[in-house]
C-alpha cells in the first residue's frame, strides 16, 4: 500500500519548463483527457484500490487552489495496471450540494464521473517533480464548487 507526502511539493502551471523531459512522461503529464480512460487503454488489466476517503485537514497549497471554507473529504487511491500500482491519486472534494454524488462513488474511479459530465469544467494543469515521481493536478468545477485532483505517476508506469 502506497502513501505519499504531498504537503510540501512545489507546483507550477504546465508550460515550457518540462519540454526537455522524457516524451513518454510528457505524454502522461500533458494529456487533458481522462487518466482512467488512458490507463484502461494502456493496460489489459486495470483496477483501483481506495486507500482512504475521510474528512480531514487539507494542505494549505490545496485549499488555496480551490478556495473553499467547506469541510472537505480527502480521497486517496492507487490505480493499478496489470496488477502493479502505476498512479497514486489524491482528491480534495469539498462537502457541498454540488458534490454529494461524488462522495458516494465507493471504489469507482472519480475520472469516469468527472469526464462524462459536460457540465464539469477542468481548470489549468499544474505539474510537480520529486525524486523520480512526476505529478500533475487540476481543479474541476461542479456548479459553484471546485474540487482538486492530484495524480502522481509512479516509476512502474515508465520504468
Amino acid at each position: 500500500m502506497l502513501r505519499m507526502n504531498t504537503e510540501n511539493l512545489i507546483w507550477e502551471n504546465l508550460g515550457d519548463e518540462i519540454k526537455g523531459s522524457d516524451p513518454f512522461i510528457l505524454s502522461w503529464l500533458t494529456d487533458n483527457s481522462s487518466l482512467t480512460k488512458k490507463l484502461k487503454q494502456t493496460f489489459t488489466d486495470f483496477s483501483l484500490n481506495v486507500l482512504s476517503q475521510t474528512q480531514g485537514k487539507v494542505h494549505d497549497n490545496e485549499i488555496e487552489l480551490i478556495n473553499t471554507q467547506a469541510d472537505c473529504v480527502i480521497r486517496e487511491v492507487e490505480l493499478f495496471g496489470n496488477q502493479q500500482a502505476v498512479v497514486f491519486a489524491r482528491s480534495i472534494i469539498p462537502i457541498t450540494n454540488d458534490t454529494q454524488d461524488l462522495l458516494a462513488i465507493g471504489s469507482k474511479p472519480l475520472g469516469e464521473i468527472l469526464f462524462n459530465n459536460p457540465k464539469i469544467v477542468r481548470g489549468q494543469l499544474q505539474i510537480t517533480h520529486a525524486d523520480n515521481i512526476w505529478g500533475r493536478r487540476s481543479t474541476f468545477t461542479i456548479g459553484k464548487t471546485q474540487l482538486l485532483v492530484s495524480e502522481f505517476f509512479l516509476e512502474s508506469l515508465y520504468a
